[in-house]
């Protein structure tokens, strides 16, 4: 599931656009008015879908503002075709465009595609089932809630959630967590998932598991 952030202010088509994408199990958050996308509203993006022609901020002044807040596809819908306004919206940090009228299927097809892109490059953001890693911020979030995880800890989820269903030794883990200068034993990675697990277990998640005899693992899902 991607959450894909739509903003056109065109009704009816935010409403057929957020069905198409809700059916293909995407979570849809529609905006009528550049205005109204803040920093929240964009942070944890998966694509954002934006109408060019808008009134007040148009999306081509959307896209400047919110390209560096949003490390995700942007995709113009636009009913220009002039080639100058195409260059223009990919010049300022859009990554593709549909000309109006398309159809639905299409532009569901350069989602999905998007998507599949951008899952096999994570830059500044990862998601891993309902946890939100901000890797640039080194913080991880629960429906949009930091967690108050340490640094250590912090480091022992990134390097696990980066690499699921991967098994690592404590030892791998420690130095992944501590680098070679780190003074503690490998063992303390045993109270570092203790303690993770911890926080966590409030939220009912539990992606680590122990891999008897061996390590530890980050569940994929």
């Amino acid at each position: 599931m991607a959450h894909i952030l739509v903003v056109d202010d065109d009704k009816d088509l935010c409403t057929l656009l957020k069905t198409a994408l809700e059916r293909d199990g995407h979570q849809v958050s529609a905006h009528l008015r550049g205005n109204e996308v803040d920093q929240a509203a964009c942070r944890w993006a998966d694509c954002i879908l934006l109408d060019v022609m808008m009134p007040g901020e148009d999306g081509f002044s959307l896209c400047r503002r919110i390209r560096n807040l949003a490390d995700c596809p942007i995709l113009f819908l636009t009913a220009k075709t002039e080639e100058t306004d195409v260059l223009t919206g990919l010049g300022i940090g859009g990554d593709d465009y549909l000309t109006k009228p398309f159809r639905v299927a299409e532009l569901r097809a350069r989602v999905a595609a998007h998507l599949r892109r951008q899952q096999r490059t994570p830059h500044t953001r990862l998601r891993r089932g309902n946890l939100d890693f901000d890797l640039g911020e080194k913080a991880v979030y629960f429906q949009g809630k930091p967690l108050k995880l340490t640094r250590s800890e912090y480091a022992i989820c990134e390097h696990l959630a980066m690499r699921p269903e991967q098994t690592f030794s404590k030892e791998q883990l420690y130095e992944a967590a501590f680098g070679y200068e780190g003074l503690a034993d490998a063992s303390a990675i045993t109270e570092h998932i203790k303690n993770i697990r911890a926080k966590l277990r409030p939220l009912n998640e539990s992606p680590i598991e122990t891999v008897w005899g061996v390590g530890y693992k980050w569940k994929k899902g």
